[in-house]
C-alpha cells in the first residue's frame, strides 16, 4: 500500500462550537465539507494519517517530526477550558521517516521538540476524524520549515516512499488556512494578493495541475498572509507519481481568512505527475534568462560565487570588465535567492576594501559560504540561483521612524556598540516599525530598548 488519499483542510479554532459560540454557523459549508472528508477518511481506515501543520514545531532549516508515543493539546489559548484532544503517534512511521532522511542528509527528524503539546492545526482535523468514528487515529505530525519549495516537495516524496516501504495505507492532510488578508476588517487587513492567492489555490485544486502550487512566488505568498502553501506543497510531494482525482469541496472566507477544503483520491500511478522535475527545469530556465540580462555588478557576483563553490578560489575577472568598479568605494550587500527564497545575504555598511570590485567579490563569497542562517551553497544549487547587488549610499542620522520609508530607505539601528542593518524595499516589510524591529533583532538589541536606539537611514543603488 501507499498514500491512498490526501486533503487540504483549514484550522480555524472557531470551527469548534465551544470556541465559536455560534460564529461557526457562518462557515457551514466548511463544517459540512470537513465532516464529509472525515467520514471518507474513517471509511478508508488508514494505518496512519500524516498531518503537516504550520503551527507544529517550525525551524528555518529543518523539518520537525514529533517524537514519542502520543500527545495532547487543548484550546485554552482561545479562551476555552475543557476541550482536550489527544492522538497516538505512529512511532514506526516517524522513526522510519527520520532514519531515511538522516541517511540521505535531508534536514528532517525528531530532534528539538520545544513544545510537545498538539497545536490547533493538528487538533482540529484529529477531532473531526474521531467524531467520524475513527478512534483511535494514529498520526505522524510534521512541521513546515523556512526551506525551499523543492525541499517541502521532497519531504512529501519521502512520506510516500516510507508509506510504500511499510506497506501502510496512508492519508496525508495539509492543514492550513489560505490568505488572512481578504477583508479590511480581517485579522491582517486587506491586500490584493489575498484574494488572488486563494483563487490560485482553489483553481489548482480543481485542475489538479500541481505545478501551479510549486510555481507560486514566495513574495506573493508572503504578501497574501497565508499559512497553507507549504503544507500543501508537502502534500503534493506525497502524491508525486500518483494519478489522482481532485475535487474542491468548499471555499469561503467570511472573517477575512480563506478556508478551503480539497480532496485528492489516488486512482493509480502516472509518470506524467512527477512535478518536481518539471518545476526544476522551469526554475533553471528562468535563472538562465535572468543571467542574460543581468547587470555587470550582478554578473561579477555570480561568477565569483560559481567559481568559489566549484573550486574554492577567487574569481579573477577580465580587467576591462571591472575597470569602472575599481575607481569607487562603497558598502555593498550581495543577496542570493533560490526559488524565490533567500539563500544568503552578506554585506558591509561602509567600504572595507579598496574598491567596489573587491567589495562585491568578497561579500559574494561570504553570502555563499558564511551566512550563519544557511549552509554553504552546494554546486548542484548553482543553476537555480539568482543574485542582486546593493551599493549603499552614505547614511544619515534621523530622529524617528517617521523619517523612514521602507520602500525607499534602509535603516541602521545603533545601541552601545551594537549595530543592525536592514536593506530597503524587501518583500513583506511594509512599515517603518517592522523594519526597525527586524534590524534590532539582527543587532541583538532587546525590544525593551526600543526607545534608546539611534537611527540612521540610507538609500541604495540596486543592481539585478
Amino acid at each position: 500500500m501507499s498514500v491512498i488519499a490526501a486533503y487540504i483542510v483549514p484550522h480555524p479554532p472557531l470551527i469548534f462550537p465551544e470556541v465559536g459560540r455560534g460564529e461557526e454557523n457562518k462557515i457551514k459549508s466548511t463544517v459540512l465539507a470537513y465532516r464529509a472528508v472525515s467520514d471518507e477518511i474513517a471509511g478508508f481506515a488508514p494505518d496512519t494519517v500524516v498531518i503537516v501543520s504550520p503551527h507544529a514545531q517550525m525551524y528555518a532549516d529543518y523539518f520537525h517530526i514529533s517524537p514519542g508515543q502520543s500527545a495532547a493539546g487543548d484550546m485554552r489559548n482561545y479562551g476555552v477550558a475543557g476541550v482536550n484532544i489527544s492522538a497516538e503517534y505512529d512511532t514506526e512511521f516517524a522513526e522510519a521517516l527520520t532514519a531515511v532522511c538522516e541517511a540521505d542528509g535531508f534536514p528532517a527528524g525528531t530532534l528539538g521538540e520545544r513544545d510537545a503539546a498538539l497545536d490547533h492545526g493538528t487538533m482540529i482535523p484529529v477531532r473531526f476524524i474521531k467524531e467520524a468514528g475513527f478512534d483511535p487515529v494514529k498520526i505522524v505530525r510534521i512541521g513546515i520549515s523556512g526551506l525551499t519549495v523543492e525541499d517541502h516537495y521532497r519531504l512529501g516524496m519521502y512520506i510516500r516512499d516510507i508509506s510504500e516501504r511499510l506497506d501502510q495505507k496512508t492519508v496525508v492532510i495539509a492543514s492550513g488556512d489560505l490568505s488572512h488578508k481578504l477583508l479590511d476588517h480581517g485579522p491582517y487587513g486587506y491586500a490584493p494578493e489575498g484574494p488572488a492567492f486563494d483563487k490560485e489555490i482553489t483553481e489548482t485544486i480543481t485542475s489538479g495541475d500541481f505545478l501551479r502550487f510549486l510555481e507560486m512566488d514566495a513574495a506573493f505568498c508572503e504578501q497574501a498572509g497565508e499559512c497553507g502553501h507549504r503544507p500543501i506543497v508537502v502534500m503534493t510531494g506525497a502524491l508525486d507519481g500518483l494519478a489522482v482525482s481532485t475535487k474542491l469541496l468548499s471555499y469561503e472566507g467570511p472573517f477575512g481568512v480563506g478556508y478551503g477544503i480539497g480532496a485528492f483520491r489516488v486512482t493509480g500511478s502516472s509518470d506524467d505527475r512527477k512535478f518536481l522535475d518539471r518545476y526544476l527545469s522551469l526554475e533553471k530556465s528562468r535563472a538562465e534568462e535572468r543571467h542574460k540580462t543581468e547587470s555587470p555588478q550582478v554578473s561579477l557576483a555570480r561568477h565569483t560565487v560559481e567559481t568559489y563553490v566549484r573550486s574554492h578560489r577567487m574569481f579573477e575577472p577580465p580587467a576591462q570588465s571591472v575597470e569602472a568598479f575599481q575607481k569607487q568605494k562603497a558598502g555593498v550587500f550581495v543577496s542570493i535567492k533560490k526559488q524565490g527564497n533567500l539563500r544568503g545575504c552578506i554585506g558591509t555598511i561602509a567600504p572595507t576594501k579598496e574598491n567596489i570590485d573587491l567589495e562585491i567579490r568578497h561579500n559574494a563569497i561570504s553570502a555563499a559560504s558564511n551566512d550563519p542562517r544557511f549552509d554553504e551553497i552546494e554546486p548542484a544549487e548553482l543553476p537555480y540561483l539568482t543574485y542582486s547587488v546593493d551599493v549603499l549610499l552614505p547614511a544619515e542620522k534621523i530622529n524617528s521612524a517617521e523619517d523612514l520609508d521602507p520602500k525607499k530607505y534602509g535603516v541602521i539601528v545603533n545601541l552601545g556598540g551594537r549595530r543592525g542593518l536592514l536593506l530597503p524595499d524587501l518583500d513583506g516589510i511594509d512599515d517603518a516599525e517592522t523594519q526597525i524591529r527586524i534590524a534590532m533583532q539582527k543587532a541583538g538589541i532587546p525590544e525593551r530598548n526600543r526607545d534608546k536606539i539611534e537611527l540612521e537611514r540610507f538609500e541604495v543603488v540596486r543592481y539585478l
